[in-house]
């Protein structure tokens, strides 16, 4: 990283720090605290695409910028991001294939097939390019569109992601958030899908794909030329601290921001932090 990177990155470590108190007895990153509903879509829809349908939403005018949210998420999660974005940009939410109210469709979950789905979803609302910011397996799928499609994005924020199975921790931090997720997925699902009754075979999907996904080469990740943000929370339950360094390290050019007192779920935990750091970035 460049001196000008690093200083940018501890400017947002006690940024962090400032403004969600970080030593407040009860730890933020053990709480799950949820999002609101999202403001009104300007437009909203199901898209054909490759064989199944994704529900996705528009907000605000400007040029794009696309949020895609973790596994076993949806787009709605993206709410207390949404009104700080949608004043500057023209933001895209998605479900992923099988994800909220979209269909899981025939074929095996990838990371490859959830980003031709966004290629073909862009092309059929016209956007040929867009910033991306991905939480988690959102942010894998936007390390593939840099890796195959670098020319649909213009900057990249992945948040939470691995790149290599190898990545993720042997067993999940001990914290309250997991439980909590989980059961936040199984009702979400229950409530939105379009085939509430099949979440054992969403999450068994789901599995398969983790059990060996993502599996990018440090040859690919040296590869990627578009502008790129990495960032996790310090106490990420899922993946490894170093992992986050090394994927930074491998990207050119990369920026790279831990947020302390922050998990997985930052973008909940610490929103004001995590929206400015998106928009400092994005106006690079």
């Amino acid at each position: 990283m460049t001196s000008l990177n690093i200083r940018r990155a501890l400017w947002m470590v006690l940024l962090s720090v400032l403004a969600t108190g970080a030593w407040a007895a009860e730890p933020v990153w053990r709480t799950l605290p949820l999002p609101p509903p999202p403001p009104a879509p300007v437009k909203q829809g199901m898209a054909a695409v490759n064989g199944v349908r994704l529900h996705y939403a528009l907000y605000g005018r400007g040029e794009p910028l696309i949020l895609l949210h973790g596994g076993s998420g949806q787009g709605d999660h993206w709410a207390l991001q949404i009104p700080a974005f949608m004043t500057r940009y023209q933001v895209l939410t998605i479900d992923s294939r099988g994800h909220g109210r979209s269909t899981l469709g025939t074929e095996p979950l990838s990371y490859r097939q959830m980003a031709d789905d966004l290629v073909a979803l862009m092309d059929q609302l016209q956007i040929s390019k867009a910033s991306i910011v991905g939480w988690s397996d959102g942010g894998i799928i936007g390390l593939d569109l840099a890796i195959r499609h670098p020319e649909r994005l213009v900057r990249l924020v992945a948040f939470g992601a691995n790149y290599r199975t190898d990545g993720a921790r042997a067993e999940p931090l001990d914290s309250p958030t997991g439980p909590a997720w989980a059961e936040l997925s199984t009702r979400e699902y229950a409530a939105l899908s379009p085939t509430p009754d099949k979440f054992d075979a969403f999450r068994q999907a789901l599995g398969a794909m983790y059990a060996n996904q993502p599996n990018y080469s440090d040859a690919q990740l040296r590869a990627i030329h578009t502008p790129t943000l990495i960032s996790a929370g310090y106490y990420d339950e899922y993946y490894e601290l170093d992992h986050t360094i090394a994927m930074a390290r491998l990207i050119p050019g990369a920026q790279l921001a831990i947020l302390p007192n922050a998990s997985h779920f930052g973008i909940w935990q610490v929103p004001q932090v995590f929206n400015q750091m998106v928009l400092d970035f994005l106006a690079q």
